[in-house]
């Protein structure tokens, strides 16, 4: 069953094309930003907008949070004027940033409390797959709750995978992320190797993708933003790093030690020195290969 009134917390690239999806499916939705400028823009697009947390959490029944980090996910959940202040109990909150399992964890424990509750629900897919609801999601938590967010869901994505309790879907998407990461420095080095060996990359990038060294770079990234130089998936080499710092965060509160994933990290971390946070994270292949120029 449908909630009436579904909050938008966070109107940037990735919740603004939620709350247009959420919209266009007939969802009534009222959304909220800390920018007032944000906020001009998807009201100028024909979403209602909410003054401040207070006022949203008196219509909204469900809230869905697009934020950039999981401070921030505390800080509009838990810290002053947020929505442990101002919500209702019944309130569900599915927070699709991606976030460090533990903060979830935590602010599900703080919401449950208050007769609220929380899943994460972290996306795959970009600016696009969230205005064109295609994304793909990745959710932790209860069958209840999952159940009763999945209306909401499916108006918003097109591939939904329940991985387990709070958490899960954040420790999955973390997984996700970095392996793009790692695929993305590899595809980069077998780009290089075709280059170097005579052969057209991007017919080899064909052969490659029928065969079993295949994966989402070399299907979708490489063809779409990296060959052709046109670099604008609308996903920035900050928000990338901050995903790939979320991951060695995860393997060292776990005592863990994973070479691969971090001589990846050490990779995306040096490349600050020539790749500036506001690139678009495809360039990370230019630290081997040199694609041609769009245009």
């Amino acid at each position: 069953m449908r909630v009436a009134t579904v909050g938008v917390i966070g109107l940037g690239n990735m919740g603004r094309g939620m709350a247009l999806s959420l919209k266009r499916a007939g969802v009534a939705v009222l959304g909220y930003d800390a920018m007032p400028e944000t906020r001009g823009a998807l009201a100028a697009e024909g979403v209602d907008i909410a003054a401040d947390l207070a006022t949203l959490c008196a219509s909204a029944e469900l809230v869905v949070l697009s934020l950039p980090t999981a401070a921030i996910v505390e800080e509009v959940v838990a810290g002053p004027d947020g929505l442990l202040e101002h919500a209702k109990p019944g309130l569900l909150v599915v927070d699709t940033s991606t976030s460090h399992p533990d903060t979830t964890r935590k602010l599900a424990k703080a919401l449950e409390a208050k007769g609220m509750a929380m899943i994460d629900a972290p996306v795959s897919g970009g600016p696009k797959g969230a205005i064109t609801a295609t994304m793909t999601m990745v959710i932790g938590g209860s069958d209840a709750d999952v159940a009763r967010a999945m209306p909401t869901l499916e108006a918003m994505s097109a591939t939904r995978v329940h991985v387990g309790p709070v958490g899960a879907g954040h420790v999955t998407k973390i997984i996700n992320n970095l392996l793009c990461a790692a695929h993305l420095l590899t595809t980069a080095e077998a780009l290089r190797l075709a280059q170097e060996s005579g052969v057209e990359p991007a017919r080899m990038l064909e052969g490659i993708n029928a065969g079993s060294g295949r994966s989402g770079v070399s299907q979708v990234n490489a063809p779409t933003w990296i060959l052709n130089g046109a670099f604008n998936s609308g996903f920035t080499m900050k928000l990338m790093r901050k995903d790939v710092k979320l991951g060695t965060d995860l393997l060292s509160g776990l005592g863990l030690e994973m070479p691969m994933f971090a001589a990846a990290a050490d990779i995306w971390a040096d490349s600050a020195a020539s790749i500036a946070d506001g690139e678009d994270f495809n360039r990370i292949v230019e630290t081997q290969f040199s694609p041609a120029k769009k245009g």
